[in-house]
C-alpha cells in the first residue's frame, strides 16, 4: 500500500507540471499578442505624429516664406528710395562739379597763358645767362692757361734746381756714409789693438806682481779690472752710437731716394699736363670763337621771339575776355538748373523720410507684439513648471498654439531626430518580456536614439537636440 501512494503522488506532480507549462505557454502567447497590439498602436501613433509634424513644418515654411517675402519687399523699397536719393545727390554733385570745373578751367586757362609766356621769357633769359656764364668760364680758363704759360719756364727751372740739389745731396750722403764707415772701421781696429796691448801688459804685470805679493796683486788686479770694464763700456757705447748713426744715415738715404723718384714722377706728370693744356687751349680758343658767333645769333633771335610773344599775349587776352563772358552766361544757366534739382531733391528726401517713419513704426509695433507674446509664453511656462514641481498637475496636456516659435522649433527638431533614429533601425520582434526587462530595453533604445544623427528634415545632431531640450521639454502634445 505505501508503494501505491508514492506512485499516485508522482502522477499528480507530473499533471501539475504539465498544467504549469500550458499556463506559461498561454501567458507567453498573451504577452506576444499584447506586445503586437502595443506595436500596432505605436506605429499608428507614429504615423499620426509624422503627419502632424509634416503639417507643422509646412505651416512653418509658409510663415517663414511670408516673413522673408515681407522683409525682402521692405528692403527693396528702402533700397529703391536710397538709390533714388543717391542718384539725385550724385546729379547735384556732378552739376556742382561741372560749375566748379568751368570756373576753374577759365581761371586756369588765363593763368596758363600768363605762365606759358612768362616761362618762355624766363627760359630765354636763362639760356642767355647760361651762355654768358659759359663764356665767362672760358675766359677764366684762358686766363689760367696764360698764367700757367707764364709760370712754366720758372717751374721748369725750379724742377731742374730740385734735381740738382737732390743729386748733390745724394753724393754728399754717399761720401759721408763712406767716411763714417771707414772711421768706424779704423776706430774699431785701433780699439781692438789697444785693448789687446793693455790686456797683455796687464797680464805680464799681474804675473810678475803675483809672484811678489799676492795681497797687493789682488787689489791692483781688481782696480785694473774695474778701469778696463769702464773703458770697455765706453768703447761699446761709442760702437752703438756709430751703429745708430749708420742706420739713421741709411734711412735718410732711402727717404732721399724716394723723394728723388717722386720729384721725377711729378716732373713727368707736369710735362704731360702742359702738353695736354696746350691742346685744350687751342680747342678752347676755337670754341670761344664759335660761342661768340652763336651768342650774337641767340640775342637776335631772343629779341624777335620777345616781340612775337607780346603780340600773341595781347591777342589771347582779348579772346579770353570773350570766353569769360560766355562762361558767365553758362554759369547763370547752370545755377538755375541746380536750384530746380535741389527743390526736387528736397521733396524726394521728405517723401523718403515719411516712408522711413512709417516703416520704423511698423517695425516697432511688430517688435512690441513679439515681446508681449514672448513674455506671456514665459509666464505660462513658469506657471506650469511651478505646478509640475508641486505635483498638482500630472501629465498636463500642452497646447502647441500656446508655445512660442522657439519652443515649437525645438520640439519639432527633437521629434524629427527621434523619428529618424527609429526609422534608421530595423524593427525586431522580440519575445515577451517582463516589465523590468522592457524598461531596460526602452532605456537602451533611448540612449542609442540620442547618439544617432538626425536626417529627416533638419540636419541637426541629436546630441545637440538633447542638450537643448531635456525629457521634461517633451510632455504629451495636444495638436489642434
Amino acid at each position: 500500500m505505501p508503494i501505491k501512494k508514492g506512485k499516485k503522488a508522482k502522477g499528480k506532480e507530473k499533471l501539475e507540471s504539465k498544467r504549469v507549462k500550458v499556463s506559461d505557454i498561454e501567458r507567453a502567447k498573451a504577452n506576444a499578442a499584447l506586445w503586437e497590439a502595443r506595436c500596432d498602436l505605436t506605429e499608428s501613433s507614429r504615423a499620426e505624429d509624422r503627419e502632424a509634424a509634416r503639417r507643422l513644418s509646412q505651416i512653418n515654411q509658409q510663415l517663414t516664406a511670408l516673413q522673408h517675402h515681407t522683409e525682402n519687399n521692405s528692403i527693396e523699397i528702402v533700397a529703391v528710395l536710397r538709390n533714388k536719393h543717391l542718384q539725385n545727390e550724385d546729379k547735384i554733385k556732378a552739376l556742382e562739379q561741372q560749375i566748379q570745373l568751368e570756373k576753374t578751367r577759365a581761371s586756369q586757362e588765363k593763368e596758363n597763358l600768363a605762365i606759358q609766356y612768362t616761362l618762355k621769357i624766363s627760359e630765354l633769359e636763362e639760356k642767355f645767362k647760361n651762355r654768358s656764364s659759359e663764356f665767362d668760364m672760358i675766359q677764366e680758363e684762358l686766363k689760367i692757361i696764360n698764367d700757367f704759360l707764364k709760370k712754366k719756364p720758372q717751374m721748369e727751372q725750379e724742377l731742374k734746381n730740385l734735381k740738382e740739389t737732390l743729386e748733390n745731396a745724394d753724393l754728399g750722403h754717399k761720401k759721408t756714409l763712406a767716411r763714417m764707415e771707414q772711421k768706424f772701421f779704423n776706430n774699431k781696429v785701433f780699439l781692438e789693438k789697444e785693448v789687446e796691448q793693455k790686456i797683455g801688459v796687464l797680464a805680464e804685470r799681474a804675473h810678475n806682481e803675483s809672484i811678489r805679493q799676492l795681497d797687493d796683486a789682488s787689489r791692483s788686479v781688481f782696480k785694473e779690472n774695474v778701469r778696463l770694464n769702464k773703458a770697455l763700456g765706453y768703447h761699446i757705447e761709442k760702437v752703438e752710437d756709430l751703429r745708430k748713426r749708420n742706420t739713421a744715415l741709411a734711412e735718410e738715404n732711402n727717404i732721399l731716394s724716394l723723394h728723388k723718384k717722386m720729384r721725377q714722377d711729378t716732373s713727368n706728370v707736369t710735362i704731360s699736363k702742359l702738353a695736354a693744356q696746350r691742346t685744350t687751349v687751342s680747342e678752347l680758343r676755337a670754341k670761344v670763337f664759335t660761342l661768340e658767333q652763336a651768342l650774337a645769333s641767340m640775342v637776335a633771335e631772343f629779341e624777335l621771339e620777345k616781340a612775337d610773344i607780346k603780340q600773341h599775349a595781347a591777342v589771347r587776352s582779348q579772346a579770353g575776355g570773350v570766353e569769360l563772358d560766355k562762361l558767365q552766361k553758362l554759369l547763370s544757366v547752370r545755377d538755375r538748373e541746380l536750384g530746380r534739382v535741389r527743390r526736387i531733391a528736397r521733396s524726394v528726401v521728405e517723401q523718403r523720410s515719411d516712408m522711413e517713419v512709417h516703416f520704423h513704426e511698423a517695425l516697432n509695433q511688430v517688435k512690441q507684439e513679439m515681446l508681449m507674446h514672448r513674455q506671456e509664453a514665459e509666464v505660462n511656462h513658469s506657471r506650469r513648471m511651478d505646478e509640475a514641481e508641486k505635483g498638482s498637475q500630472k501629465k498636463a496636456k500642452v497646447n502647441i498654439s500656446e508655445m512660442t516659435w522657439e519652443q515649437r522649433e525645438r520640439v519639432l527638431r527633437l521629434l524629427f531626430a527621434k523619428m529618424n533614429s527609429l526609422t534608421s533601425k530595423k524593427p525586431i520582434h522580440a519575445p515577451a518580456l517582463t516589465d523590468s526587462e522592457g524598461n531596460r530595453c526602452s532605456s537602451s533604445l533611448g540612449s542609442e536614439e540620442e547618439e544617432s544623427h538626425a536626417t529627416f528634415l533638419t540636419q541637426e545632431p541629436v546630441s545637440r537636440m538633447s542638450s537643448i531640450g531635456n525629457s521634461s521639454a517633451l510632455p504629451d502634445l495636444q495638436i489642434i
